[in-house]
């Protein structure tokens, strides 16, 4: 697959060096969310300086307090309290609201909004002091695969070309939901008695990786996406790379770069068959993959993308079209 030559080591293999004592997989996805690039540039004009940022040094200082914790999780499986059928939005927001409060500067979370006893206007994600300043944040994490203009398009630098792998979302349209909506709830003469004090801005708190056709290609800057944005392939069944193990990434596993027992993972062959029984019985969704390298008995992801289904490729092109339309 090609690649971008002017980002640097991959977000797999700068993750792994620096979180290589973390074993679990709950804190190991804390991590990634901390340490990790944004998904959107703070500097681009588009976004008018509304994307949250957890600072460049936040990885660093939660170091040790991470490697604490991934020696000793249970206060943060208590806290998270998995389910079998969690939301990987909400389980991402579980961590991060565990994280804010270790911080000390979570004055709310998931504060709903009510236009009196009936309908509910919104939701407050988090609402976060920065010394004395109260900020409004909106979370998200979120995954992306870019699909290519239709033919006979005029190619644009545009954010909806980003879709969903279930094709019910995009980059654009979820920007705007979040810009256009949900960042001005606190305007609201309902939310004004259920804050401590005024929100001084409310801002995008974005993570996520981004998966491009065939592998990976720098991105145009007019996009609004971060340069070091974590990124990975996506494909049909019959273009699967080469790799010296495999594994199917459950949706709760998609933050963090993936590391399980050699003993977990499939060979080519054997993957083949996992993908053809999966698409035979659900022939619509597409599947995240890690390729896998094999380190003393540990399988450490080199690289992740989604393998689609036959189809998904003409769908995907139809909900792009409907957005430029």
């Amino acid at each position: 697959m090609p690649a971008s030559t002017d980002i640097g080591p991959g977000c797999q293999e700068q993750f792994h060096r620096r979180w290589h004592q973390l074993t679990d997989p709950h804190v190991r996805a804390l991590a990634w969310l901390i340490d990790a690039p944004s998904l959107l540039d703070p500097a681009a004009p588009q976004w008018e300086g509304r994307i949250a940022e957890l600072g460049g040094d936040a990885g660093d200082a939660a170091r040790p307090w991470l490697l604490a914790l991934d020696s000793t999780p249970r206060a943060l499986h208590a806290h998270i309290a998995l389910q079998a059928h969690a939301r990987l939005g909400r389980y991402a927001e579980q961590l991060m609201t565990f994280y804010l409060q270790h911080l000390g500067v979570l004055a709310e979370h998931n504060l709903q909004v009510r236009d009196g006893d009936k309908r509910t206007l919104g939701e407050f994600d988090f609402l976060v002091w920065r010394g004395e300043a109260l900020l409004h944040w909106e979370f998200a994490t979120k995954f992306y695969l870019l699909q290519s203009p239709p033919a006979g398009a005029v190619r644009q630098d545009r954010a909806d070309y980003f879709v969903g792998p279930n094709l019910a979302d995009s980059l654009g349209a979820k920007m705007q939901k979040i810009f256009q909506r949900q960042l001005s709830l606190s305007d609201h003469p309902a939310a004004q008695p259920l804050l401590p004090q005024p929100v001084s801005a409310a801002q995008a708190l974005v993570k996520g990786w981004l998966f491009y056709p065939d592998g990976d290609y720098p991105v145009s800057p007019a996009l609004g996406v971060c340069k070091l944005h974590c990124r990975g392939f996506w494909c049909g069944i019959d273009a699967l790379p080469q790799a010296p193990a495999y594994a199917v990434l459950p949706r709760l596993s998609w933050l963090a770069p993936a590391r399980l027992a050699a003993a977990d993972t499939l060979d080519r062959g054997q993957f083949g068959e996992a993908l053809a029984s999966h698409f035979a019985a659900d022939e619509a969704m597409p599947v995240l993959v890690a390729l896998l390298r094999i380190e003393g008995g540990v399988a450490l992801e080199m690289s992740r993308g989604f393998i689609v289904p036959d189809g998904w490729r003409e769908r995907a092109g139809q909900r792009v079209q409907a957005a430029l339309e």
